[in-house]
């Protein structure tokens, strides 16, 4: 082989390779802009008040009206950053205390996208529809879901309570 046909090759090797590096970086460049817009419209959304119709009440009826629920926090107002309990009374529509119901809680904040810190548990029945909760805690202020499902004589239902912290 020529020296010359090797300073060719060695040129197109080259110019190869810098087509490859400008790939690379127009394509990390899209990837920066997408985690970019995403972190920006995610920090909007953080930063949006609730919305102005939001249901605030302490009782409610559960999703398909087998149950009346109300939430009996242990402190008002609810801490943040601190465990806590609350006390959840289930009843039927027309105030007859759900005795013996299977009930598990979830909650979430729906502007930020992550749920509780921990995992509450209703943990005894007090009497009387009473159910106590344990393992309630907020680690930010905001607006906040809670999810009773409901479980007693053979229906199952959910409730959903809407919190503002400060």
């Amino acid at each position: 082989m020529s020296t010359g046909m090797r300073s060719q090759e060695s040129a197109g090797i080259a110019t190869r390779l810098g087509s490859w590096q400008r790939r690379a970086l127009i394509g990390l460049g899209l990837v920066v802009a997408v985690v970019a817009i995403g972190y920006a419209l995610m920090w909007v959304r953080m930063h949006q008040p609730p919305p102005d119709d939001l249901d605030l009440s302490t009782t409610r009826l559960t999703a398909a009206g087998h149950y009346r629920a109300t939430i009996l926090p242990g402190s008002d107002p609810i801490p943040i950053n601190r465990l806590h309990t609350w006390t959840l009374h289930v009843e039927t529509p027309d105030g007859r205390p759900v005795e013996s119901a299977q009930i598990t809680v979830d909650g979430d904040m729906p502007q930020h996208g992550h749920g509780l810190p921990t995992r509450p548990q209703v943990t005894r029945y007090l009497g009387n529809g009473d159910y106590l909760v344990e393992g309630m805690k907020f680690q930010m202020g905001g607006w906040w879901v809670v999810d009773f499902t409901i479980t007693a004589d053979g229906r199952r239902d959910t409730v959903r309570f809407n919190l503002v912290l400060e």
